[in-house]
């Protein structure tokens, strides 16, 4: 069976009756339609992090023999995978990327170019993977959902709210709690006032209710439901990852985060309902995202885990 038929079987669900193998380049392709391009390395962690290596090689290689996937090569020579447009199609109606648009980049130029900011993206996925692993927590491969964007209302500023990621978790233990967070991941390459205006865009989206067109509002148009509730049981909390500059650099933009925080109506009122936080991906990446590495963006600056901010 080639492995263009081995995805069609697993999409239409007899995966269960696939080999490994043929599971591994099913899991591979759905991986890369929603993460858009990953690190080989990357994606053996979320494959088989207890396999030997070959073992993702040889399917990444199966997939790109059949022409559903390929790969750019980075400066420090790694390859990075991405799906082809064939690939793309297959994978648009699996039922585990229902609701997402599956993108493919049209050539390995445009993938490079892609490369530094979604690749740290999934670095700091994988920091919660190897955590929620670590501790027996609900929390898969699939559970990070890359570049969610939400209208916002049309009263200046940016008409789209684009999160770098959602991230659906489960905790086990004590007992079964489910976390929804908003990711921003910020690699020090836009000035910290720009970031630190990225609260604004949420504040603005957890106040935003939807209007009929041609409406003016009235009593039952401000008790009508607000946007995010169509999307979320709950508001997520928003986490801030910051990395690509000195500790220094770092710890005064996660200061400037926490100003606006303090200084904007807006953003301090979305502070009293929702937690916000920040951290470093290299504390993520050394400690976990579940350690004391977390700084609130409101109240005191006391270190805490992501769960506690």
């Amino acid at each position: 069976m080639s492995t263009i038929s081995t995805a069609k079987t697993a999409a239409q669900g007899s995966a269960g009756q696939a080999a490994a193998g043929e599971t591994g380049a099913h899991r591979a392709v759905a991986l890369l339609a929603q993460h858009r391009l990953i690190a080989q390395q990357q994606l053996h962690q979320m494959l088989s992090p207890h396999a030997v290596r070959t073992v993702t090689s040889n399917v990444l290689a199966k997939l790109r023999k059949d022409g559903l996937v390929d790969f750019t090569v980075l400066p420090s020579r790694q390859r990075a995978w991405y799906l082809t447009l064939r690939g793309a199609r297959i994978a648009t109606s699996w039922p585990e990327l229902r609701g997402r648009t599956v993108l493919a980049p049209g050539n390995s130029t445009e993938a490079s170019l892609r490369a530094a900011h979604t690749l740290t993206v999934v670095r700091a996925h994988l920091a919660f993977l190897a955590d929620a692993r670590r501790l027996g927590d609900d929390y898969g491969p699939l559970d990070w959902v890359p570049e969610i964007a939400h209208r916002l209302p049309d009263t200046g500023g940016e008409d789209k709210l684009i999160a770098d990621a959602v991230l659906h978790y489960t905790a086990t233990s004590p007992r079964r709690l489910q976390y929804r967070a908003f990711v921003e991941v910020d690699r020090a390459t836009m000035s910290s006032e720009r970031l630190a205006r990225k609260l604004i865009s949420y504040a603005r989206f957890h106040e935003y209710s939807p209007q009929p067109v041609g409406r003016r509002g009235t009593v039952a148009d401000q008790a009508a439901m607000l946007a995010w509730q169509r999307f979320y049981p709950r508001y997520p909390r928003v986490l801030f990852i910051l990395t690509g500059a000195s500790a220094r650099a770092l710890h005064s933009r996660i200061e400037d985060l926490r100003a606006m925080t303090a200084g904007h109506p807006l953003v301090a009122k979305l502070a009293g309902q929702v937690p916000l936080g920040a951290a470093v991906l290299e504390d993520l990446e050394d400690q976990a995202p579940s350690a004391p590495v977390w700084l609130p963006l409101a109240g005191p600056a006391e270190r805490c885990s992501w769960m506690e901010v």
